[in-house]
């Protein structure tokens, strides 16, 4: 029986440059089609689903590790509550992106897609009280959650009533993109051949258009920094880490 592992997110963090170069690992299957993402274990039907309703859907080869992403589950508690009943050994990959960049590039993906019309400042400031105001019938998470989604430790902390710390893998994509050593730790982690190193390890994809390098006024950026500087410490203090790559 193949192991299986899910990546949760967080959206605008890399996952799908993640999920493209352990698709390609010869032991791993990732779900298809990547879109739209599965969202299975969102499904308000999954009560009267079957395991065989979710391999016979999205897996068709025989290999040793199956993964998933679906980067809305790093925020459903029912999906955390599902994923441990359905697979209870099953690892749990954050992927984990300097919280202001995110929220940039949320914040321009939901502009790409016509979702979006306030400045950035505003769409920012005025996020705790739009944030739930959006159409719940065509998005399984709010696409002005910009600030919140950057909360990461609360999100880890759900995830940690479900599954035993050790099946949380936490990289930050700072430093998995483009990285072999680091993204053979994944692999090992996985359980599966270390040394291989994929073809597309360099590659950009999915890239929001003026993605990096966006300014942003003193006062957005403090405001900023403040709303994520618990939270980062909280995450640095659960990692065991310092996290200044986000500085």
């Amino acid at each position: 029986m193949a192991d299986h592992f899910f990546i949760v997110g967080a959206q605008r963090s890399g996952t799908t440059y993640l999920y493209h170069v352990l698709d390609q690992h010869p032991a791993i299957e990732m779900a298809k089609p990547l879109r739209p993402e599965p969202k299975f274990f969102l499904r308000p039907d999954l009560h009267q689903l079957t395991k065989e309703d979710y391999l016979s859907t999205f897996f068709s080869e025989d290999t040793p590790v199956r993964g998933e992403k679906s980067t809305s589950y790093i925020e459903s508690e029912h999906a955390a509550h599902a994923l441990s009943q359905w697979y209870p050994a099953a690892k749990i990959i954050f992927l984990l992106r300097n919280p202001v960049d995110r929220a940039i590039s949320n914040y321009k993906f939901s502009c790409h897609h016509n979702v979006e019309t306030l400045p950035m400042h505003h769409a920012f400031m005025q996020e705790e009280a739009r944030r739930e105001n959006y159409d719940h019938t065509r998005f399984s998470t709010s696409p002005f959650a910009y600030l919140k989604r950057g909360l990461y430790i609360d999100y880890i902390r759900q995830y940690e009533r479900y599954f035993p710390r050790e099946n949380l893998l936490i990289y930050l994509f700072e430093e998995l993109a483009d990285n072999t050593a680091a993204l053979q730790t994944l692999y090992a982690a996985l359980k599966v051949d270390e040394t291989f190193v994929p073809p597309d390890i360099s590659r950009v994809v999915n890239a929001s258009e003026d993605d990096v390098n966006v300014a942003i006024d003193d006062e957005l950026k403090h405001y900023l920094q403040n709303y994520f500087a618990d939270s980062n410490r909280e995450l640095a203090q659960y990692l065991g880490r310092s996290l200044e790559i986000w500085d």
